[in-house]
C-alpha cells in the first residue's frame, strides 16, 4: 500500500470518527433536553390541557368523579384562558410602551401591577380548581393529582431566566 493510499484510510477513518462523535453529541444533548422537560406541562394555552380522557385513564377518575371534575373544569378553563389573554393583551401593551422613544413610566408601572393583579387571580382561580378537583380523590388519586400539578407550582431557572411553568 503505498503513503496516498494509507493517507485516505487515514482520513475516511478520521471523518467516521468525527461523524460519530459530533452525533453522540447532538443525542445526549437531546436527550438530556427531554429529561429536563417535565413529562406533562399544564399549559391553558395550548392543546395539552388536562382532559377527562386523561383523569379518567391515569388518574382512575370514576363517573361521580367526571361529574366532579367536569362541573370544576367548566368554571376554570373559561376564567383561566380570558385571565391569560389579558396578560398577554397587558404584556404586549407594556412592550409596546418600552419600545418607544420617551417611554411613560406611570404608565409601565399601572401595567405591571395590573399583570400582577391578572396573575394573582389566575393563582386564585387555579387552586380553587385544585381544591375542587381534590375533594374528589381518594388518597391514591391525590398523589397522583399532585405529581400532575406540580409543574404549574414549581419554577425552574433556564438559561439565566426565570421560568414559571403556566405563565411565561
Amino acid at each position: 500500500m503505498n503513503k496516498t493510499s494509507l493517507l485516505y484510510w487515514i482520513i475516511a477513518l478520521l471523518l467516521i470518527l468525527n461523524l460519530s462523535t459530533i452525533g453522540g453529541l447532538i443525542y445526549h444533548h437531546y436527550d438530556q433536553l427531554a429529561e429536563e422537560q417535565p413529562a406533562l406541562i399544564l399549559d391553558v394555552q395550548n392543546d395539552s390541557r388536562l382532559t377527562g380522557r386523561y383523569f379518567r385513564q391515569v388518574i382512575g377518575f370514576d363517573d361521580e368523579q367526571m361529574e366532579a371534575f367536569r362541573k370544576a373544569n367548566r368554571k376554570f378553563q373559561p376564567a383561566a384562558n380570558q385571565i391569560i389573554f389579558t396578560i398577554d393583551s397587558l404584556k404586549q401593551e407594556q412592550f409596546n410602551e418600552l419600545k418607544k422613544k420617551k417611554s411613560d413610566t406611570v404608565r409601565l408601572f399601572e401595567i405591571a401591577e395590573k399583570i400582577g393583579t391578572q396573575h394573582k387571580e389566575l393563582k386564585n382561580i387555579t387552586n380553587r380548581f385544585y381544591l375542587e378537583i381534590k375533594k374528589a380523590c381518594d388518597e391514591e388519586q391525590c398523589n397522583k393529582l399532585e405529581e400532575v400539578f406540580h409543574p404549574l407550582f414549581k419554577n425552574t431557572i433556564q438559561g439565566g431566566r426565570h421560568r414559571n411553568k403556566d405563565i411565561n
